[in-house]
């Protein structure tokens, strides 16, 4: 009979030795003969969280769940949140999100990865005192992760010079302005230059966790605590921040927003535009002027989009044959799915497939710190996790 599974918690109220700042570790050991670790729990790497007043929520917790959540397969990481003083932050919810160490505090010894989240308000990220602190802890560190507008501490602090780097969409022609050494990335989900990783924030903070696991443990592990968490793990960081559905403007056209959901609803469909003027009761001349007028494009070329975003979805996520998915999103045939791609995305349909059976992440040597990381003495404590139903 196999033992239980463990999460490894620390409660909060169990006080922090006065010698060395315990680290939050939220690990997982399986005990029983089908999963046995290769990595002692003595020795996880070390995440530090930087965070501070406005901070937005799922930037901090987004990441740390991620890495709980592989550490079900092993004890790969601990981490901790750190606050200038160690004052507990309110967050962007209004919440109030408590710190595990001063900043101040931080011994840079052993540290893997030093991860500032980010903010809706960009210029707290430039305070001073945080940006001296972010640049204190990370040049030392294997790695270095912003979320969101955490780009713009980094940036700050002296660390993207000279580097590609990604930031939310809304805030990228501001990083651009502040910085202009920054080679800032608007459209990408999460960019790495060298040791230096930055995601567009808010979920893509959750897909460059998910990328970082995938470089540190593999993508069997990444997929699976992608499983674990309900999300996709194929959304590398070469994807867009935008689609279809976010960069056409609201209709508020009752005709026409009928003919753009009968388009959505049924890809495949008669979308010729005789036929979209039929069921709009509208000329082809005055349908093809509303299509320009609200969505910003002509008829031909928006059904070609919601059919090619119909097919991305697909090939993202599934294992369809390609004939199958020619025919499922109305782009008819695997010739006719070839070319749309590579016109589109310079990619043929299989080797785009490819691209999201792993977060994207290629990869520079990474240098394993565990062997060099002092022990970390500080006590496991352990909630029992439920065994799977048996069928």
């Amino acid at each position: 009979m196999p033992q239980a599974t463990v999460v490894a918690l620390r409660p909060a109220q169990v006080p922090a030795s006065s010698e060395s700042v315990r680290w939050v570790a939220a690990s997982v050991c399986r005990v029983d003969d089908v999963f046995v670790p290769g990595r002692a729990r003595s020795k996880p790497r070390k995440v530090l969280v930087v965070a501070f007043d406005g901070v937005r929520f799922l930037d901090v917790v987004g990441p740390l769940e991620v890495f709980t959540v592989a550490n079900e397969q092993g004890d790969f990481y601990s981490a901790r949140v750190a606050t200038l003083g160690g004052r507990d932050v309110i967050t962007t919810t209004g919440n109030r999100l408590g710190a595990d160490v001063a900043l101040e505090d931080v011994s840079v010894d052993g540290v893997d990865t030093v991860l500032v989240a980010g903010s809706p308000n960009w210029s707290l990220l430039l305070e001073p005192a945080l940006v001296r602190e972010v640049a204190r802890v990370a040049r030392p560190a294997r790695r270095v992760v912003s979320v969101c507008t955490g780009t713009f501490a980094l940036a700050a602090a002296g660390l993207l010079d000279g580097k590609r780097a990604a930031t939310h969409w809304r805030h990228a022609a501001a990083l651009r302005h502040q910085f202009p050494t920054v080679e800032v990335e608007p459209d990408a989900l999460f960019v790495r230059d060298g040791n230096v990783f930055s995601s567009a924030g808010i979920a893509a903070g959750m897909d460059l966790a998910l990328a970082l696991v995938e470089d540190d443990l593999g993508a069997e592990v990444a997929r699976t605590a992608a499983k674990v968490l309900v999300v996709f793990l194929q959304r590398p960081g070469v994807q867009s921040q935008f689609s279809v559905w976010t960069t056409t403007p609201p209709v508020r056209h009752e005709p026409l927003r009928r003919v753009l959901d009968a388009i959505a609803l049924d890809p495949s469909g008669d979308h010729s535009i005789p036929a979209m003027a039929e069921r709009a009761n509208f000329s082809e001349r005055h349908l093809t002027r509303l299509f320009e007028e609200h969505v910003g494009s002509r008829p031909g070329a928006y059904v070609e989009r919601i059919r090619l975003e119909i097919a991305r979805a697909m090939l993202e996520a599934g294992d369809e044959s390609l004939a199958l998915v020619a025919k499922q999103s109305g782009l008819g045939s695997e010739e006719t799915l070839r070319r749309a791609f590579i016109k589109r995305f310079g990619v043929s349909p299989g080797a785009y497939r490819g691209q999201f059976r792993t977060t994207g992440v290629s990869g520079i040597p990474a240098i394993d710190p565990l062997d060099d990381v002092p022990a970390d003495n500080a006590p496991f404590y352990r909630v029992p996790v439920s065994e799977p139903a048996a069928d």
